[in-house]
């Protein structure tokens, strides 16, 4: 987007422009909008002035100089191949505009307008109410899953070239979110499954999500039945992955690159892992530790003197190592003490013990009065013990005695004892990356805390949430989704450019108090009271996030504002 100056009526205005190509007339055309006006500040009587508002600057004005530096809207403009009207928004211009909105003020598509509207920076030199829920389902039901995923390959492309991003190591995690879509409504996508947040009276839809190791900026997502399973998720990715392998290639300038796929146990399977070497991945996953390859490597970390501590930043972490036929698949693993997981654990035993003996109580005075039969009686027991490893050290004898159930229980410590210090607390992850040191081993099996804090954002009340989602319609979700990730990736890269030490959320609301305000003026002057707006005073890192994202170019102002310092405030 180009801003200039342009004399009208003997006033100056700033002026935005942009370029758009149709791609059914095969030619570009132009749009304008006025940004404000450009003439010096009127000198007025500050008691006959007042405050009318603010404009929106730094965090939209970030997320759109990140979208620039990656031509957003046009990678995802020339995937789609649809045509926006004249006086309509593009596919790109859409997503763009959804995505800087759940990473700003995340609500529904009927508040885009005013979103829009709110901010100085601009997504289109299109009027704000183009936005509408009606333009974002009509554009949603003209492209598909494939254009959708091009798309991703080509940002994922600029991503890796322009923020030099670390693609050799990749976490791999899915997640659903809840939407309240009747049963009645007709759709593939929402469905009743296994639903993060517990709600079974809900239906929910999937997201699977490729992450880089560096920046923990998403590269590839899918958008799957709430229903579906991690392995099916992940065998319809390959093909999405192997492109997305040369395209990584191509965008570091590198012939054919080893890179790791990072996962959870959920997603194992020894098929699986053969198609993944197929399509030149290395794997790193944590294996379910009821396998009989994990309760292998478990007897060998329990023996005395295996686990060893690591060198460097995981100087308080312990490790055990050792190489063994996984099913046919040869294997290295490695199994990892965290203290942190191990309290966890514990404090969930605590928990459901609790349970477990108020319902075993309540069993108790159930069979002393007879009123519950053995059948009865076995399911119930059964079901009280079958959670956090409880059946494990909870002894419980359901008998007959003449012809009347009896019930006896009891919690054996010293079995409780071998648990945490044999199980509790560890992880076995399995590699065929054998020339690997096991500190790189841990350190690239962490990389998978960078997608779950993606789904932590994704959630409600973080940066960049998911929901509240409106859509019902199954290219509406899945282009809302699309635009979700797409947020994510902005307010990841936003972060890496600032190189800031600061959290996600943390970053986002120092951006956004670089608000521009409002002020109408009286001059004393015959017609309208003009209205100016005036930069805010800046701290020393929102200065420094002025000058990286060219924030100057909206409020020219900002490149005056002094910033905020200890010495500053003694003078």
């Amino acid at each position: 987007m180009n801003i200039f100056e342009r004399e009208v009526g003997g006033r100056r205005y700033r002026i935005a422009s942009q370029s758009v190509w149709d791609s059914e007339l095969q030619r570009p055309f132009a749009r304008q909008a006025v940004l404000g006006a450009a003439d010096p500040a009127p000198t007025v009587d500050l008691s006959a002035t007042r405050t009318i508002g603010t404009r929106r600057v730094g965090d939209i004005g970030a997320l759109l100089w990140v979208a620039d530096q990656l031509d957003l809207v046009g990678c995802i403009d020339r995937a789609c191949g649809v045509a926006g009207a004249k006086d309509g928004p593009t596919v790109g211009e859409m997503v763009l505009a959804v995505a800087v909105q759940r990473s700003c003020v995340p609500k529904g598509k009927s508040h885009l307008s005013a979103f829009l509207e709110s901010c100085l920076p601009r997504v289109s030199c299109l009027p704000a109410e183009a936005f509408s829920g009606q333009a974002f389902h009509r554009l949603a039901g003209a492209v598909t899953d494939e254009q959708l995923e091009q798309a991703q390959i080509d940002i994922a492309r600029a991503a890796v070239s322009r923020f030099e991003l670390s693609a050799d190591v990749l976490a791999f995690d899915t997640t659903n979110f809840d939407t309240h879509i009747a049963t009645t409504t007709p759709g593939e996508l929402a469905q009743r499954g296994h639903a993060k947040s517990k709600r079974t009276d809900l239906r929910v839809v999937g997201l699977a999500v490729l992450v880089s190791e560096t920046g923990h900026v998403p590269l590839l997502h899918r958008t799957y039945p709430g229903n579906g399973s991690d392995q099916a998720v992940l065998s319809e990715c390959l093909q999405g992955l192997g492109k997305l392998h040369d395209v990584l290639d191509e965008a570091e300038g590198r012939k054919r690159a080893a890179r790791t796929l990072v996962r959870d146990g959920g997603s194992w399977s020894p098929q699986l892992e053969l198609d993944l070497d197929v399509e030149g991945y290395y794997t790193v996953i944590s294996l379910p530790l009821g396998h009989t390859a994990a309760k292998l490597a478990l007897e060998h970390a329990a023996r005395r003197g295996s686990m060893k501590q690591l060198g460097g930043k995981l100087g308080a972490v312990r490790a055990a190592r050792l190489r063994i036929p996984v099913g046919e698949l040869d294997r290295t693993l490695v199994v990892v003490e965290s203290e942190e997981l191990l309290r966890g654990q514990k404090r969930g035993i605590a928990v459901a013990l609790r349970k477990a003996k108020a319902e075993l109580r309540k069993l108790e005075r159930r069979v002393a009065s007879g009123r519950i039969s053995v059948e009865t009686l076995e399911q119930r027991a059964k079901k009280a013990v079958a959670r956090e490893h409880l059946s494990e050290f909870v002894d419980v004898r359901v008998t007959t005695r003449a012809g009347a159930p009896s019930l006896r229980w009891w919690v054996d410590e010293k079995r409780r004892r071998q648990l945490e210090r044999t199980r509790l607390g560890r992880r076995v992850l399995c590699t065929d990356r054998h020339v690997w040191s096991t500190g790189r081993i841990v350190h690239a099996f962490r990389g998978q805390w960078n997608v779950e804090e993606l789904f932590r954002r994704s959630k409600k009340g973080g940066v960049v949430p998911w929901g509240p989602s409106h859509q019902w319609a199954d290219s509406s979700l899945r282009l809302h989704t699309f635009a979700a990730v797409v947020g994510l990736a902005l307010v990841s890269m936003a972060r890496l450019a600032l190189n800031t030490r600061k959290s996600t959320l943390g970053t986002m609301k120092q951006l956004s108090a670089v608000q521009a305000t409002l002020v109408r003026t009286n001059t004393g002057a015959a017609g309208r009271r003009p209205t100016v707006m005036l930069a805010p005073e800046l701290s020393a890192e929102q200065s420094k996030a002025v000058k990286t994202f060219e924030l100057d170019r909206w409020l020219p102002g900002l490149l005056s504002s002094r910033h905020s310092s200890g010495s500053a405030a003694r003078q």
